[in-house]
């Protein structure tokens, strides 16, 4: 059975930052702790899949390494081991064409370049060429405002002295632009994964930017989430809200608002863009005894 994918079950997208993943994995660990679920096999169950998520993704690096062994996956059907490839089955030509976008062309031989023949002019034939490779970097909303040279580090498929492929860790330098959006993908030419008879691929580098406590990335739509009391979403009423700018106010909430509703406010957002105000239930952890025999009440009525 394929093991849970460690973003779905801590309820984030894969474009998410760091920090974000960091939050809802305290969020998640908190809502199915064995302490707040006596005797809930269910709950206790879920808790361990949180941390089994938190253990593969928790971390930059370990989430690094787990984005990549996926991207490996996906490109040998999981059949690379021992960062090479001597082991894998179905031969070399197999691999080459799991491994890489262009494939091995050619004619009888393994000649990569021989292509069909008409009398003395050949046709040319385009060069084979290696997979790209997508890898994300983190910054703080000061950074992609600053801009600036960042380092990040991937694993690159690169051949070693035997003729066989291995994956080999590469550190890279990049300048970004002050102002620079969350979602912006940067296409460095060559950097990507080598072929063994043609050109490299490229890197792909997406800019990720942490949304900050309550707020997530929804695409390029920053979301913030905004705690309300049942009464005030059932009845309609004002909560009290902090913008990204730090600045604070109140909101008006409508009668009958649901959770999961959202109103935009344009240009709140980070670097003048907009943002998407979500209500969400506010978390109770203890009730007063004048809490519960209102909320019994309210269960009488169908509440």
């Amino acid at each position: 059975m394929a093991e849970p994918d460690p973003y779905r079950v801590l309820g984030v997208s894969k474009e998410a930052s760091d920090a974000e993943i960091k939050r809802a994995f305290r969020k998640k660990a908190r809502q199915f702790h064995p302490d707040r679920n006596p005797g809930d096999a269910g709950a206790e169950a879920k808790f361990k899949q949180v941390q089994a998520a938190h253990e593969k993704i928790g971390s930059a690096e370990a989430r690094r390494e787990y984005d990549q062994q996926q991207q490996m996956a996906n490109m040998f059907g999981g059949g690379m081991r021992g960062g090479g490839f001597g082991n894998m089955g179905g031969g070399f030509e197999d691999v080459l064409g799991q491994m890489f976008s262009g494939g091995r062309r050619g004619s009888a031989g393994g000649n990569p370049f021989a292509g069909n023949r008409t009398g003395a002019s050949a046709q040319r034939t385009s060069r084979p060429k290696g997979s790209d490779i997508k890898v994300s970097i983190d910054l703080t909303v000061a950074e992609s405002e600053r801009g600036g040279t960042f380092s990040f580090t991937f694993k690159r498929l690169k051949p070693n002295s035997i003729g066989t492929m291995e994956a080999k860790s590469v550190t890279m330098k990049t300048n970004l632009s002050p102002g620079v959006k969350h979602g912006t993908v940067k296409r460095m030419k060559g950097q990507g994964h080598d072929h063994p008879e043609g050109d490299p691929g490229d890197v792909l580098l997406t800019v990720r930017i942490d949304a900050g406590e309550g707020r997530y990335w929804d695409g390029d739509t920053l979301v913030q989430e905004v705690q309300t009391e049942f009464s005030t979403l059932m009845l309609g009423g004002k909560v009290k809200i902090k913008l990204p700018s730090g600045k604070e106010g109140l909101l008006t909430v409508a009668p009958n608002t649901q959770v999961g509703d959202r109103r935009r406010m344009s240009g709140a957002g980070i670097q003048g863009g907009d943002l998407d105000l979500e209500f969400a239930m506010q978390e109770v952890d203890d009730l007063t005894d004048e809490q519960r025999k209102a909320l019994e009440q309210l269960r009488k009525t169908g509440l």
